[in-house]
């Protein structure tokens, strides 16, 4: 028994020694610069400061929601579509969806900027067809539509491991049993899914409402996020205690979110823990 217990700790000594140095030390690196100044003197001077970026905290959550929702709707009946095709159309669909994935993340969102811009690909077949051409880029639409594009297989994946375990006899049983299509959705289908959704929600909304780049980029800097005034904090303005403060509530809101999330999340039903 005691040989099994030490055979366990430095079996799991790796690990502790990396949540150590990648988990515990960055965060108490954030925490002391959050409640100290330049001087490294204790101070809540910039905690007093979170009011002032309010809005753009409120900004990052209502469109990181509605990324995580658009992805959601986009994603459940695709992930059904898979699900219940056959082992070649499930590789296929799913290589379709990883190979997004492949390309770097800063190619991906140049590209929108190409589909986008007012001389762009959209606009130019508008053009071409005798219709005016659509102002899309620099507009909150398209910061959204950067966050959906990007972070839509996260959504995806979960959702096709949780819907691909279903135990199918229990829809045939409701059909049996007189239940419509909708019936089975919403009374069957949906509550074996949730497990999926809940681990889907929280792989889309974290970093969604922590992006940087996709607002920059696609927003034109207009709509700024949170994550664009943390990274300008460190990069330009070298207020570090500042971009920690952000990034200690930032952390705290996105604990909280995983924490609720985790709460509809089971295992055993095939969902990815958040």
């Amino acid at each position: 028994m005691y040989k099994d217990n030490m055979l366990k700790k430095i079996v799991s000594a790796p690990y502790y020694l990396w949540a150590a140095i990648f988990v515990v030390v960055p965060l108490a690196v954030v925490i002391y610069y959050a409640f100290t100044n330049s001087s490294g003197d204790f101070t809540l001077d910039y905690i007093k400061t979170l009011g002032n970026y309010r809005y753009i905290f409120l900004r990052s959550i209502w469109y990181g929601f509605l990324a995580t929702v658009i992805s959601l709707v986009i994603a459940y009946p695709l992930a059904y579509i898979m699900a219940n095709s056959s082992a070649s159309v499930q590789r296929i669909t799913m290589m379709l969806v990883m190979l997004p994935m492949w390309m770097n993340f800063l190619i991906r969102t140049y590209s929108w900027m190409t589909i986008l811009e007012d001389t762009g690909i959209i606009n130019s077949l508008l053009q071409r067809l005798g219709l005016s051409p659509v102002h899309m880029i620099n507009t909150s639409g398209a910061v959204i539509l950067g966050m959906v594009y990007n972070y839509l297989p996260y959504m995806i994946l979960p959702l096709y491991t949780v819907m691909s375990k279903m135990d199918r006899s229990l829809i045939e049983a409701a059909e049996d049993l007189g239940a419509g299509k909708f019936t089975v959705l919403s009374k069957v289908i949906l509550p074996l899914s949730l497990p999926g959704i809940a681990s889907g929600f929280t792989m889309v909304f974290v970093p969604s409402v922590s992006t940087f780049y996709i607002s920059k980029k696609l927003g034109g800097g207009t709509f700024a996020m949170i994550g664009d005034v943390i990274e300008m904090q460190f990069q330009t303005s070298y207020n570090y205690n500042l971009g920690a403060t952000l990034s200690l509530v930032l952390m705290v809101l996105i604990i909280l979110c995983m924490a609720v999330m985790n709460r509809f999340t089971d295992d055993d039903n095939g969902g990815i823990p958040a």
